[in-house]
């Protein structure tokens, strides 16, 4: 039988559907990361020159904005278990032609459906709190972003790795078969969640100018995040060319110290529990305070010596862990808004922090080249301040 968005809305998630959810976010989520690190040997291999080797990454980039502003929201209209199998799918097919694939043109395209498809992600969190009551909301965000968390940052030292042992056509064909087991998973598992439309697509996606414009709590997430997104990508975007530059790292080194970053992947479930107590503003201050101390660390103790990587790999475990508590922190508040535009919601969320991570990832590669390590902390560090002192205007509640 069917089940309802009324009947499914507060009724109590079990520990087995949000284990499935988290593994299902990260596998999915990491196929926007594998190519990060092939970028070498796939323009190799499809004849890609240098100077159109960085539109592998930004085309699934693009790919991945376009789903959350025009996939994501059919969640408020359409059967979200069928919606998010049909979209992995796509994903699939993407993943099968980019193994496949000889020249560079269809490698592209195939990279632009991947990051399209992959937004089944940002179904299955929404999801996962139309499952879930509202006293264990917020601890079963935490834990499916673990899972989401874990896949971003996982994604590019396994890449390395099996790329090394079998090539780069073996990550992608790797990934095609799991995530095709993982469809087959999630449509015999999931219950279903019909919504309740109470308008067409077109008036949906119009809708969204709306929401963004009639809810500040969005608007001021949004910006906290895409602060906070945004040095975490700066960081990473430029962590690798210092540890080549300045520690002699080979790819292997690079792909341990990426490691690192998943200690921070702990601070979401954390941060999911804490909010659902009320310390979500608190916690909120603390994660950009936190972010930007990770940047002043990286800043003040330059060089090449050990004990300074070792700085440096503490100051990446503190900003992951910034950004990785403060994104559950959003996504909680933005989901007590309304049931009914949730979907829409964590759309326009996601967007509006992945646009700050590509402005990010630019301002990296500028202020490494102009300015070295030193310009880089510097403008990682102002990110969060601004962020910081945008969220001493909000107002209490």
């Amino acid at each position: 039988m069917m089940q309802t968005e009324q009947v499914m809305e507060g009724k109590r998630i079990s520990s087995w559907i949000t284990l499935l959810l988290a593994a299902a976010c990260g596998l999915i989520v990491a196929n926007l990361y594998y190519a990060q690190t092939l970028v070498g040997p796939i323009s190799a291999a499809t004849g890609l020159s240098s100077d159109a080797a960085g539109l592998i990454v930004t085309l699934t980039q693009i790919g991945y904005v376009v789903g959350l502003l025009f996939i994501v929201p059919l969640s408020d209209i359409i059967e979200n278990r069928r919606l998010a199998v049909l979209s992995l799918l796509v994903v699939v097919c993407a993943l099968i032609a980019a193994t496949f694939t000889p020249n560079a043109i269809l490698f592209l395209t195939a990279s632009l459906f991947i990051g399209l498809g992959s937004v089944v992600a940002q179904i299955l969190v929404p999801y996962a709190t139309y499952l879930s009551s509202e006293e264990q909301r917020g601890r079963v965000v935490g834990n499916v972003m673990s899972g989401l968390l874990l896949g971003i940052m996982l994604a590019r030292p396994v890449a390395s790795f099996i790329a090394s042992l079998w090539g780069w056509h073996a990550v992608f064909a790797l990934s095609a078969v799991i995530i095709a087991l993982l469809s087959l998973l999630l449509s015999r598992i999931l219950p279903e969640r019909k919504p309740s439309p109470t308008m067409n697509y077109g008036e949906l996606i119009v809708s969204l100018g709306a929401l963004l414009k009639q809810t500040p709590v969005l608007r001021r997430r949004g910006i906290y995040q895409a602060c906070l997104f945004g040095a975490f990508s700066l960081f990473w975007t430029t962590a690798p060319l210092r540890l080549a530059d300045d520690f002699g790292l080979s790819q292997q080194g690079i792909a341990l110290f990426a490691l690192a970053g998943v200690g921070g992947a702990v601070a979401a479930p954390i941060a999911g529990r804490l909010a659902d107590k009320g310390w979500t503003r608190f916690l909120t201050g603390l994660a950009m305070i936190i972010a930007a101390l990770s940047f002043l660390l990286a800043y003040l103790f330059q060089g090449n010596s050990t004990t300074v990587l070792g700085l440096l790999v503490l100051a990446a475990i503190t900003l992951d862990m910034a950004v990785s508590g403060n994104l559950v922190l959003g996504q909680r508040a933005i989901y007590t808004l309304g049931s009914e535009a949730r979907g829409r919601l964590n759309g326009l969320f996601m967007s509006i922090f992945f646009v700050g991570g590509a402005i990010g990832s630019s301002l990296g590669g500028w202020t490494y080249a102009h300015g070295g390590w030193s310009l880089t902390s510097l403008v990682g560090m102002i990110l969060p301040i601004l962020a910081f002192l945008y969220f001493l205007t909000e107002k209490r509640a």
